[in-house]
């Protein structure tokens, strides 16, 4: 088993990469001033954000695997774990990054809006592929920010750094929007296959011995991460994966309450709601009348 790498500190992962520490909660690197070296597992208490220009085995996050290509765009938040497999022999780094610690961000209009940036969440093959002139913007920002870190510190050091951090965010943001439009193909093949896992779940018995399918689930079926499934499917549909889920319900409820050999109550329990009562809720919000009313009226 390989040896697990902890960085606590920016200052544990600025010496893990050659790199004197300006600022104890952030730092901007060069990955080409570290030391060669093998892949590793690392595991990070500090957000870190990863632009690589060099192949340096295939990255492990979870249980995805991911073909680390030049010119992508890594998030990590703390908790996370990184394992680069198949690297056994040494390598140069390359690449540029942005560390920083929890707690730089504390009081700041950025520790509110993080919960805003789903990407740190994302799956590694989920990663920002950036054009060139993203690739630059992206190097300017670490510019900007290495710039405020060489500057002596003062009452303006902490708002100016998470300022431009929130600004380097923001433009992934856009950057993850563009991506979601321009990998088209590849979203409507998840979206078929979306489809397709609902109609083989409510065909089956899943419902009576799971209940209904999650968003999690499916994400989990579908091999992508929540919140990337949730944003690509909002980009797609313009609806939220559980709006999504529900209305499929409502189809397949549609078709069911005709049979009157079976009660509204087992209808509901056949669909996976625990309660016939929130199945009707649900029916109503969504049609206007509820199933026996449904029922008569066609």
């Amino acid at each position: 088993m390989s040896k697990v790498v902890n960085f606590e500190t920016v200052d544990d992962y600025n010496r893990f990469n050659n790199h004197e520490t300006l600022h104890p909660l952030v730092s901007v690197l060069d990955f080409s001033k570290a030391h060669i070296r093998t892949g590793s597992k690392m595991n990070f208490n500090l957000y870190c954000i990863f632009l690589k220009d060099v192949k340096c085995g295939d990255l492990k996050y979870g249980r995805a695997t991911y073909d680390y290509q030049e010119g992508t765009l890594v998030f990590v938040s703390p908790g996370q774990i990184l394992d680069v497999e198949n690297k056994t022999d040494p390598y140069q780094p390359m690449g540029h990054g942005l560390v920083f610690h929890p707690d730089l961000i504390k009081g700041t209009s950025l520790a509110r809006a993080m919960q805003e940036y789903n990407f740190f969440s994302y799956n590694t093959n989920e990663a920002l592929h950036l054009s060139a002139k993203e690739r630059q913007l992206i190097l300017d920002l670490l510019t900007i920010i290495n710039t405020e870190l060489q500057q002596s510190v003062d009452k303006h050091s902490k708002k100016l750094i998470a300022s431009n951090i929130e600004l380097f965010f923001n433009y992934c943001e856009r950057f993850y929007d563009r991506q979601f439009i321009t990998r088209e193909n590849v979203n409507k093949g998840i979206l078929e296959r979306f489809e397709n896992l609902l109609n083989t779940y409510f065909s089956s018995d899943k419902p009576l011995t799971v209940g209904l399918p999650s968003v999690a689930y499916c994400a989990d079926e579908l091999h992508l991460s929540p919140n990337y499934f949730g944003d690509l499917i909002k980009k797609e549909t313009g609806k939220t994966a559980q709006e999504y889920i529900q209305n499929k319900i409502i189809d397949v409820a549609k078709e069911r309450v005709f049979n009157i050999d079976k009660s509204i109550a087992q209808i509901a329990y056949d669909l996976g709601f625990k309660y016939p009562q929130h199945f009707i809720r649900l029916f109503k919000q969504r049609t206007g009348v509820t199933p026996n009313e449904f029922r008569n009226l066609n």
